[in-house]
């Protein structure tokens, strides 16, 4: 850690002297770094080069760019083509691209209050010229003379997939509506993005404000050295030098209800990450999830749609609720039971051990542990030593080589946004460059929480050149230690493989349009390519290759390596209750057909009594703090089922693997071709079936989570 501080202070100073010769520059100067395409190696952002100032006036350069791009468009004499119109189109907003690539991506990653102000100033902003473009008449009226006549424009497939995609943008962004109603649908897109932004901001602050400083040695009985030592480590951080700091992050809050024994600072824990935002202060999102859910009604019913739901689904896979409640529902049949059994067994173990109550929520974690060192004499923390963070990215890049020949060489010489960032070049097979890839793994107060992938570039092709992608993979995994380095646990390392996932993607995304490229597809796909790399991630074959003992080297044993395939499907039925429930939450407010004022707490519990939830699980994420469906416009609102939708179709691909062997080239090959480089050139299901040979049966995802032989 020491060496860590030494390298921050570093690059803080360098970033002062930067920013110093920078406030030099004139107004005119300001933002004209995102004005043409990158200058460097790969197209990388060049962070060293880029401040705050830079924003804004890029963001105001970059829509007005658009806006004369879309008036040459609409005002072009010539008859519509797909080249004069959809391309145009298509191309259209390069800087604009540039600048929001880049600025939406620290703003999750480093924000800081000026970041946040620039944030809640431009989104409205954003919105409204977005909406300047997907309600232009006769941008519109254009774009549907070459749909209504698409069969006569002897159009590519990709071309027709892209007027196709183009032409119900338009639709579903309202430009049907007449002008009073237009003018209504502007407000509330302005309006929702103020609100989901603000809503966002709020559990940001709410995560960073609560910490839980423990002062007496005794209450840190039954949790692991590591554990201890990371909190020693927050706690002088946070100018509370001799005590231990936990906090709402999840290395720290997780760790602690798994081994804590002291009860009481369990409950306290547990209660403050799942009461965020909920607090009756100012940080609170009642009234701003009752204005959300009824402002997208509203929305939709201008549309044309009964429910947000209806209009949401209408694009997906799913297409309509009806599948998604029988998805959910489905599967509920098989995890509330398995869930009851679970509770009964920690239930038996308070009990034996003499304990006089009722299994409570903030009691699953620790219980389970028992129960888990009971069944397989496994203690996760055993294990963390051979999940060195370096070691599992190394060993995701080892399988992505092994299935198709990538090569991940590191580089130093690429600006990165802050010093915990690291960045490689990949590689094909033959050795021409596929992508430039960024990973940024470390907890820290200026980034959300939770795991993602994004771009600071697309892959598209452009006059002929193969515009390559500039991707990147964010966690916030368990930081080093001043004596210790990242070690993951057994969650932690199925997300880095999932997340990479996504990476592969964006990555080798090989399309001629940027509308179609990468991970710009169905909500209920885009999972396909992450949840099927978690697979790899256990196999014994693979743990061989990247899970070594961080102090000695050792490959881990065959009896670690059995006793992770035997818990493989341990506490599953609580792993599946509470993702379902959350899912079933999301549609339960978004089904919705009639504007009302929510109780959101007594709504969330109505919800949950509905399908008989058990009292001691809840929802993966309560309606506070529920991110993925309340912090942006749309987000995974209508779509948090899609993680269970596409593992329906991940558990059946990855059967294709395991029919003739896990690094088959022929099937990666196929999988490669039909899925990871196609992006939304065409139907999912029909590129899915491609794959595959058929559509996929949901009896391996059953299987997969134990609940059938």
């Amino acid at each position: 850690m020491k060496k860590l501080l030494f390298i921050s202070f570093a690059f803080m100073v360098l970033f002062a002297c930067n920013q110093a010769e920078k406030s030099d520059r004139t107004s005119a100067e300001k933002g004209a770094i995102f004005m043409a395409g990158f200058d460097t190696p790969f197209g990388a952002p060049p962070f060293d080069k880029i401040t705050v100032d830079d924003y804004v006036p890029a963001f105001e350069a970059g829509m007005e760019q658009q806006a004369a791009e879309i008036d040459s468009i609409v005002n072009n004499p010539e008859p519509p083509t797909f080249g004069n119109t959809v391309l145009a189109l298509d191309n259209s907003g390069a800087v604009l691209s540039r600048v929001s690539a880049v600025f939406f991506g620290l703003e999750g990653t480093d924000t800081n209050e000026e970041m946040q102000k620039i944030k809640a100033e431009m989104s409205p902003r954003l919105t409204a010229h977005s909406d300047n473009i997907n309600l232009n008449e006769k941008l519109f009226e254009r774009i549907k003379t070459l749909y209504d006549n698409a069969s006569s424009l002897n159009l590519t497939p990709e071309q027709f997939r892209l007027l196709e995609v183009r032409y119900k943008d338009f639709v579903r962004s309202g430009i049907m509506l007449e002008g009073a109603d237009k003018e209504k649908l502007r407000e509330i897109n302005k309006k929702l993005s103020a609100l989901t932004i603000q809503f966002n901001d709020n559990v940001l602050k709410e995560t960073n404000n609560f910490k839980l400083v423990v002062d007496n040695e005794k209450d840190l009985k039954g949790l692991p050295q590591s554990v201890i030592s990371a909190a020693a480590e927050a706690a002088n951080t946070a100018d509370e030098e001799g005590k231990w700091v936990f906090t709402l992050q999840k290395p720290s809050w997780i760790p602690f209800l798994q081994y804590a024994d002291n009860r009481n600072l369990r409950e306290k824990l547990y209660k403050a990450m799942y009461m965020r935002a909920n607090n009756d202060n100012e940080f609170d999102n009642k009234a701003l999830i009752n204005e959300i859910v009824n402002l997208r009604l509203e929305r939709s019913n201008l549309l044309g749609f009964e429910s947000f739901a209806h209009y949401a689904l209408e694009d997906r896979m799913a297409k309509n609720k009806e599948n998604v409640y029988k998805l959910l529902n489905d599967v509920w049949e098989y995890a509330l039971p398995q869930a009851k059994k679970e509770a009964a067994e920690l239930q038996a173990i308070i009990d034996r051990e003499g304990g006089d109550f009722k299994l409570a929520s903030w009691d699953w974690w620790y219980y389970t542990e028992k129960l888990r060192q009971e069944k397989y004499a496994l203690n996760e923390e055993e294990l963390r030593p051979y999940f060195k963070m370096e070691n599992v990215r190394e060993g995701v890049f080892m399988v992505a080589n092994k299935l198709w020949g990538l090569n991940f060489k590191k580089l130093d010489n690429i600006p990165v946004y802050h010093p915990e960032v690291e960045v490689y070049e990949v590689l094909d097979a033959d050795g021409s460059h596929i992508s430039l890839f960024y990973t940024d793994y470390f907890p820290r107060a200026s980034k959300r929480a939770g795991a993602w992938m994004s771009s600071f570039r697309k892959q598209t092709t452009k006059d002929g050149e193969d515009i390559r992608p500039v991707i990147y993979n964010v966690g916030n995994f368990t930081r080093p230690l001043a004596d210790t380095p990242s070690l993951l646990s057994l969650d932690d390392v199925e997300t880095l493989f999932h997340e990479f996932g996504h990476a592969l993607h964006g990555m080798l995304s090989k399309v001629t349009y940027d509308g179609l490229s990468g991970t710009s597809v169905a909500r209920d796909f885009v999972e396909l390519p992450s949840q099927i790399m978690e697979h790899w991630a256990f196999k014994p074959e693979v743990l061989k290759m990247y899970a070594k003992h961080y102090e000695t080297g050792e490959v881990i044993s065959d009896v670690l390596i059995e006793k992770i395939e035997a818990v493989g499907k341990f506490n599953m039925g609580f792993t599946t209750a509470e993702f379902v429930a959350a899912a079933l939450l999301d549609m339960d407010y978004h089904t919705q057909t009639s504007q009302q004022t929510y109780d959101v707490n007594a709504f969330e519990e109505a919800s949950m009594k509905k399908i008989g939830l058990i009292d001691e699980i809840i929802p993966r994420y309560k309606s506070t703090y529920y991110s993925h469906i309340f912090s942006s416009p749309e987000g995974y609102a209508s779509g948090y089922y899609s993680y269970l939708w596409s593992e329906v179709l991940d558990a059946d691909a990855f059967q294709a693997f395991a029919e003739k062997g896990i690094f088959d080239q022929e099937t990666a090959g196929l999988f490669r071709e039909y899925v990871l480089s196609k992006g939304n050139t065409e139907d999912p299901m029909i590129l899915y079936k491609k794959f595959r040979g058929a559509e996929p049966n949901p009896v391996y995802l059953l299987k997969n989570r134990g609940f059938i032989d």
